[in-house]
């Protein structure tokens, strides 16, 4: 059993939580205001805590909050209880003062850079994987298509965290496909605007990748 921290409270940290508890994970869920997760820790048997005690509990760590937070929930969770560790980072940069425009959504990052790479440039110690940002919340686990295993597309600069990251997506049901370096995510992260282009044009939001490969 490895330990999973997630910090964040909202949709995707619950759904992440529920879905590790299924997987035999034990797990944690970290928010400022512990009565928001009560529902979820009663039916779950998750547990709960602050950022630095989610943190300092995780062997894994997910980043699961709206991306403008990102660097204040890094802050919040204490450098020094992110050393070493692995962070799956599920974020986007979305810009929420900017309403969709014929379906796109707007990033505050351009493509010359991407918010993972600025997350890993604040916390140099920590080893951050691209993951879980470029399909619905609803299939994060276990996603079952009549076109079979989906594609999640990972990134980052420490090849040892990628691995431990890819074990856990295959266990969650994932194929998986190293993307490379950080730098990756300036793809990657995109993959969530196409992603909710279907969803915001005509409300079809059950969909996920997949690679084909010759």
């Amino acid at each position: 059993m490895k330990k999973i921290g997630i910090l964040g409270s909202g949709v995707v940290a619950k759904t992440l939580g529920s879905g590790f508890i299924k997987h035999g994970y034990e797990v944690m869920l970290g928010t400022g205001n512990p009565e928001k997760l009560a529902d979820w820790q009663t039916q779950s048997g998750g547990k709960t805590g602050s950022f630095a005690e989610v943190a300092a509990f995780g062997e894994v760590l997910v980043l699961a909050v709206k991306g403008a937070y990102a660097q204040s929930a890094l802050q919040l969770a204490g450098l020094h209880n992110l050393t070493g560790k692995t962070i799956l980072d599920a974020t986007n940069p979305i810009d929420e003062k900017s309403a969709p425009e014929k379906g796109v959504l707007h990033f505050f990052t351009d493509l010359r850079t991407s918010l993972m790479e600025q997350l890993q440039s604040a916390v140099p110690e920590a080893h951050f994987v691209k993951a879980f940002n470029s399909v619905g919340s609803a299939f994060m686990v276990d996603p079952q298509f009549a076109g079979g295993q989906p594609t999640m597309f990972i990134c980052g600069n420490h090849d040892r965290a990628k691995q431990e990251a890819t074990a856990i997506l295959q266990e969650l049901g994932w194929e998986v496909e190293d993307m490379g370096a950080a730098e990756a995510a300036r793809a990657i992260e995109p993959l969530c605007i196409l992603w909710c282009i279907p969803g915001f044009l005509r409300n079809q939001w059950s969909h996920a990748f997949k690679l084909l490969k010759a």
